[in-house]
C-alpha cells in the first residue's frame, strides 16, 4: 500500500487563520509564532530606529513585524512570512497588503523556541527568493550572524560589541555598543 501523501498548506488556508493569528507559510507548512519576548522587543524598536532614522529622504523603506512578505515562486505558490524587519527599496514590491517580492535586507531577531526556524528555514527561504542581504540577531548569545545573499554563503559573525556595516544601504553602520538590554 502506498504512503499517503500529506496535504501542503496554501496561502487560502494561511489567510483563513485570520489577521490574530501570528503565522508563517513556508513551503507548504504553516508555522505558528510565540509572542515575542521583552529583548527581542527592544532589539526590534533599536534596529528599527537606527534603520528608519538613516532612511530618511532616501527611497528606501523599514517595515518592522508585523509586515507580512509574499514571496512567490514560479510553480504559483507563495511563501507568506512575517520578518521582524524588513526593508525594501524597489517600491514596485510594495502593495496594500505588504510587500510582494524579495525585500531588498530582512532581519530576523531569534527567540529561544525558534533557533532553527531562522538560521535554517528562512535562511534558504531568503536565499532562494532573492534576498540580498539577511541579518540573524540573537539577543540572549549577543550575537550578529550576516549573509550577503547576494554574494555567497560564508556569514560574517559579530558581537553585540562591535559596529557592523550594512551591505545594501550604503553607509550605514550598526551600533551595536549602543543597545541596551540590560
Amino acid at each position: 500500500m502506498p504512503l499517503q501523501e500529506s496535504k501542503k498548506a496554501t496561502l487560502a488556508d494561511w489567510e483563513s487563520l485570520g489577521e490574530d493569528v501570528r503565522a508563517e507559510l513556508i513551503a507548504g507548512e504553516i508555522y505558528y509564532m510565540a509572542p515575542p519576548n521583552r529583548k527581542h522587543q527592544e532589539t526590534l524598536m533599536f534596529l528599527s530606529a537606527d534603520i528608519r532614522n538613516y532612511l530618511k529622504g532616501k527611497p528606501c523603506k523599514v517595515y518592522p513585524a508585523p509586515f507580512g512578505v509574499y514571496l512567490h515562486s514560479e510553480d504559483g505558490t507563495t511563501d507568506a512570512v512575517e520578518p521582524d524587519i524588513s526593508v525594501i527599496c524597489d517600491k514596485d514590491k510594495l502593495s496594500t497588503r505588504g510587500c510582494e517580492g524579495a525585500p531588498t535586507w530582512i532581519i530576523e531577531i531569534v527567540s529561544p523556541g525558534n533557533m532553527a526556524h531562522d538560521y535554517v528555514t528562512k535562511l534558504s527561504l531568503y536565499l532562494r527568493h532573492g534576498v540580498k542581504e539577511y541579518w540573524i540577531v540573537n539577543p540572549d548569545r549577543e550575537t550578529v550572524t550576516v549573509y550577503h545573499l547576494a554574494q555567497d554563503l560564508v556569514p560574517e559573525a559579530y558581537t553585540f560589541r562591535d559596529a557592523v556595516q550594512v551591505h545594501t544601504l550604503g553607509n550605514l553602520s550598526i551600533d551595536f555598543t549602543q543597545l541596551d538590554l540590560e
